[in-house]
């Protein structure tokens, strides 16, 4: 098993994969990516039992679905850190003819990827359908989703959110990625979304809230009490504080690095702040 030590010398690599994809192509959104760097360390390499032997159908082993489909970086940077494709597919990222296109898809086979994601508001429906699915197959294992603050403004979650409550599905943790900011600005300027504790109560759901989203201890010890409230005939939705850019100074803090890269001086100065790595492709 893999120490803190080692999980946080893996989250600064990934950061540098990050950096490095979206720079290479003047394209992409590094601030969600860079905000959900420990989520995604802490769930595939403690949290979820899954086979880098990829298969569609997810039998038997815990599955993860990403709704907010444009932090795509991150998620491809973990799964290739995983063993899931090799490490050197990242350069392709965004270029002709890639597996790693700007928002993950299924038609070229990327292991790891079993939805098309990135038109806000359809993943919690897809997860939901899964647990359902494990459910009837009498699979014990677990559904994960993670979704933008600012996503939580579609119509379809909400209506995915009662179905999940309604058929007591409660195989699944939902995650959201609290950090506050969207593309146009704060999520409380663009539409406010209330308080989301008390609304997912009151919509039948299981609510915690990880204050440390950024803090790889604070997720394993909120996911793990998650966890813990699994077969309680509700579902579970976490709500992770995260800061947008962490770990690179001059994108936090900001909503401005949601869907900009950074120039070649801007590039440098994130690599010097996370300068210890395991591997660059």
């Amino acid at each position: 098993m893999q120490s803190i030590l080692e999980l946080e010398k893996l989250c600064t690599q990934i950061r540098r994969d990050i950096v490095r994809m979206v720079h290479a192509v003047s394209s992409g959104h590094p601030g969600g990516s860079l905000g959900c760097v420990e989520f995604f360390v802490a769930l595939y390499f403690k949290l979820m039992k899954h086979n880098t032997d990829f298969n569609m159908q997810g039998n038997g082993e815990d599955v993860f679905f990403l709704s907010q489909g444009h932090i795509s970086p991150v998620w491809y940077s973990t799964l290739a850190r995983a063993g899931y494709f090799e490490v050197k597919e990242l350069a392709t990222f965004r270029k002709l003819n890639s597996r790693l296109q700007g928002h993950p898809a299924t038609e070229e086979g990327l292991p790891g990827i079993r939805i098309a994601s990135g038109s806000l508001g359809q993943g919690l429906s897809v997860a939901v359908g899964m647990a359902q699915a494990k459910k009837l197959d009498k699979d014990q294992s677990i559904v994960y989703s993670l979704h933008g603050d600012g996503e939580l403004q579609e119509g379809q979650i909400w209506e995915a959110v009662m179905y999940a409550a309604a058929h007591k599905v409660d195989n699944i943790i939902s995650t959201v990625d609290y950090n506050g900011r969207q593309i146009d600005g704060d999520v409380d300027d663009v539409l406010s979304l209330g308080d989301l504790k008390a609304k997912f109560e009151a919509f039948g759901w299981i609510t915690l809230v990880i204050e440390k989203g950024n803090d790889l201890q604070s997720i394993l010890d909120g996911m793990t009490l998650a966890q813990k409230e699994l077969g309680k005939s509700k579902p579970v939705v976490v709500l992770l504080k995260t800061e947008m850019g962490n770990g690179v100074d001059f994108m936090m803090g900001t909503h401005k690095w949601h869907g900009s890269a950074p120039n070649d001086e801007q590039l440098q100065s994130a690599l010097d702040q996370n300068s210890e790595t395991l591997s660059d492709y």
